[in-house]
């Protein structure tokens, strides 16, 4: 395999990061989520919970900050699995469900990608839009073709940008609350309207939760060039808090934004309560959008390379490849912004609904094979074969505890757009995903105990996340 260059442009795509090239400190683990968490987008997760739940203040504001603490514990366990592995999250998804086996996941994240893209680009066109003479559309390329431009230099590119985002986003989120609590003044009901429903509380705990277990597929992504001895405490820690504070504040904000300007969208309100900083405001939470943006065009692409890699073993992927899958994912997620547009909170929020469903059975299965059952050992050289090789094809144990997992959730959906059977006798509440993370999680455990050692499997200590010699020297 080709040496990474000093390009500024990233040479490397999907394969393992060798310890040479091993770079970065845990403080970027907090700047790259919490830089790219203050943005409109994650302000809209927050407006949902006071417009379309209905929630007084306070009571969206303390559901957002459990979903968020809950959610960013999921999050935040996949942090160690970069330095450790070297390589992307989704890659490690062979070594759970098998080298075609990990396709079934793999695609369904692409989609999430391209989905959160598309969301990104509507508000980005509508907070350009805002504030200048350009429509959404040209606002909605604008933001589109900055953010590809950014994926296609890479790793290194979006870490600085994010890094520059948690210092600028983080103080426009400051004059924000000054502006809107101390210089306008948000309308008086704003703090005693709304009411409490069960359905509206346990609703914004789950699409907080989600926010942040939608993240979860590409966590190593970022975290791979770490050196790895980086320890799992400074690396949970440091993407705990940079994650729960990247998507709690501009949650509340946004929540407070739908309880005081009821009937207006995300941006507009947000231009109303900052009067006089407006323009300024706008513009640094849309180039926080751009770096958002950014990191889901990279990660979408690294998915969906991993998955022509799979299938076509002898391709050997670069930059140029990345490049190209990146404007693809520009090109499919602007025709679905231009198109979902004038329908955007209500697509939005059953897109993370629905999502919740099938990421909780993933990150449950890929936890626990991480933690309990490998203890952090997998043979890299493995992961890279077509056949799987000690992982194989396909692992049943993996796919039947996903299904499954799948499955249990579906009658317990409490969405705008479908409510299951036990949802509905339970008055509407949604506790899928709770219940998918408690019956996965041993489902997948006890189906791999009782499978035993996959054949030709040495015992864990001989793994290769200890970096066969052979392995290493070939991909340096």
């Amino acid at each position: 395999m080709r040496k990474a260059g000093r390009s500024a442009i990233e040479t490397r795509t999907i394969e393992h990061i060798p310890i040479n090239e091993r770079h970065g400190t845990s403080r970027q683990m907090f700047t790259i989520w919490f830089g790219t968490g203050l943005t409109l987008v994650t302000m809209t997760a927050g407006f949902t919970a006071t417009t379309l739940y209905g929630l007084a203040w306070w009571m969206a504001a303390l559901a957002l900050l459990i979903g968020v603490l809950v959610g960013g514990i999921v999050l935040s366990l996949h942090a160690a699995q970069g330095p450790q592995t070297g390589i992307p999250q989704m890659l490690q998804t062979r070594a759970q469900f098998g080298s075609y086996g990990s396709l079934l996941v793999i695609v369904i994240v692409v989609f999430s990608f391209v989905g959160f893209f598309a969301s990104n680009l509507v508000l980005g066109g509508q907070a350009i839009a805002a504030i200048s003479p350009i429509n959404s559309t040209t606002g909605i390329l604008t933001i589109g073709v900055i953010a590809t431009i950014a994926a296609a230099f890479g790793y290194k590119m979006i870490h600085r940008l994010a890094g520059l985002m948690s210092i600028f986003a983080g103080i426009a989120l400051l004059l924000t609350v000054i502006w809107a609590l101390g210089v306008n003044a948000v309308p008086a009901g704003t703090w005693s309207g709304g009411v409490f429903t069960v359905i509206g509380f346990m609703g914004t705990v789950s699409l907080a939760a989600l926010w942040m277990i939608s993240c979860a597929p590409f966590v190593s992504d970022y975290t791979r060039y770490m050196p790895k001895d980086t320890g799992v405490r400074s690396a949970f820690w440091a993407t705990y808090a940079g994650s729960s504070l990247g998507a709690f504040l501009p949650m509340a904000l946004g929540a407070l934004l739908g309880s005081a300007l009821a009937g207006a969208d995300v941006v507009s309100g947000l231009s109303a309560v900052t009067g006089g900083i407006s323009v300024a405001v706008i513009i640094i939470f849309s180039v926080s959008l751009v770096t958002q943006s950014a990191v889901l065009v990279y990660c979408g692409a690294l998915s969906t390379i991993a998955v022509g890699q799979t299938l076509f073993s002898r391709w050997t992927p670069g930059a140029g490849a990345r490049i190209v899958v990146s404007v693809v994912i520009f090109g499919v997620s602007v025709m679905l912004a231009l198109a979902g547009q004038a329908e955007f909170l209500t697509n939005f929020t059953n897109f993370m609904l629905i999502l919740l469903c099938v990421l909780t059975p993933w990150t449950a299965i890929n936890l626990i094979d991480y933690y309990v059952i490998r203890h952090g050992e997998y043979d890299l050289a493995a992961i890279f074969e077509q056949d799987g090789g000690r992982y194989g094809r396909f692992n049943r144990p993996a796919i039947i505890a996903y299904l499954i997992g799948i499955a249990v959730q579906i009658p317990l959906l409490g969405t705008p757009m479908y409510t299951g059977p036990v949802a509905a006798a339970i008055g509407g509440i949604d506790i899928s995903w709770v219940v998918g993370l408690i019956v996965t999680c041993p489902l997948y455990l006890i189906l791999m105990r009782r499978s035993g050692p996959r054949k030709g499997a040495p015992a864990a200590s001989n793994a290769g996340s200890s970096e066969p010699a052979a392995f290493a020297s070939e991909q340096s």
